[in-house]
């Protein structure tokens, strides 16, 4: 749906929230609550770093490319995106197992914005490193077989799901549109890709988002410090608003699923406003929040 000029976009919910990690990231993204682990994972995109906090206290994993989402396969291993490929890292030993490749002769593009879709797939976004216009796409990753879905992307994201797994959401944050997809019964694409929320020009920059258990979405708006919530029928319904402007990424997780973690970056913010936002890059936690959803196994 098209937002009419006189749509509401600034009523706060009464949630504060606090640091949850402090190793601030240039560019974090990719929030990843592991239900087995019971623990939060997330990247630093322009720093080749995984990171984690869980019982065992806080991690990092280094890698010689960018890496920037994830979904889990069992308790010790995730699927991993990266700028040439998707691999299976073991947590315990390191060890990375190359799946399949993900536009390995565009050393232009890397991966972006991903999240495991309810019938055990992964979805993905690739775009230019520089931020080149159209030089993105969606793909699909599922039982061995990795499909392009959408073509002339710029900046794929808000990648996420409806709890039936009838529907996909993905944005473009530089068209600043979300679109629904229907779906099949394994997941795949539908018919066409409707428009479900367009921000406008002067709208919000819509970044990665997640769906909670009334499939309410959750999108991370670049640029406006908060995270904002949607009906299924796209009404807006408020917002969390976080102490730095650029929010990048959602996740429910903790025991109860009622704890939304959010990745934020410092790239892009001058050397005023990070003076004036001393927690820019960290990732936050606000509790209270949800009901949220465990995310799907990534099923190989």
């Amino acid at each position: 749906m098209t937002l009419p000029p006189t749509a509401p976009t600034t009523a706060l919910m009464p949630v504060q929230p606090r640091v949850h990690d402090d190793r601030a990231c240039e560019l974090g993204e990719g929030a990843l609550w592991h239900p087995g682990r019971q623990g939060l994972f997330w990247f630093d995109i322009l720093a080749n770093r995984l990171l984690c906090r869980d019982a065992d206290g806080p991690r990092a994993w280094e890698f010689d490319r960018h890496v920037s989402a994830a979904g889990w396969i069992d308790r010790d291993s995730l699927l991993i995106a990266s700028e040439t490929d998707l691999f299976r890292l073991d947590l315990q030993s390191g060890r990375q197992t190359r799946l399949v490749a993900l536009e390995p002769d565009n050393p232009a593009t890397r991966s972006n914005d991903g999240r495991a879709d309810p019938q055990g797939g992964f979805w993905i976004g690739t775009m230019g490193k520089g931020g080149e216009s159209g030089a993105g796409a969606l793909y699909r990753w599922y039982r061995g077989e990795l499909r392009c879905l959408r073509q002339g992307m710029t900046v794929p994201n808000a990648i996420c799901f409806a709890p039936a797994g009838d529907l996909a959401y993905y944005a473009d944050t530089r068209q600043r549109r979300i679109w629904r997809q229907p779906l099949d019964r394994a997941g795949w694409p539908l018919g066409e890709a409707a428009v479900f929320l367009d921000f406008g020009p002067e709208g919000p920059k819509p970044d990665g988002a997640v769906t909670d258990a009334e499939g309410c979405l959750w999108n991370a708006q670049w640029g406006s410090g908060r995270v904002a919530r949607y009906s299924p029928e796209g009404v807006f319904l408020g917002a969390l608003a976080l102490p730095t402007s650029h929010v990048s990424c959602p996740a429910f997780g903790g025991p109860g699923l009622d704890r939304l973690f959010v990745t934020t970056a410092r790239q892009k913010l001058s050397a005023a406003q990070l003076a004036a936002e001393p927690a820019a890059g960290c990732t936050f936690m606000l509790e209270g929040v949800g009901p949220g959803r465990a995310e799907p196994a990534v099923q190989l």
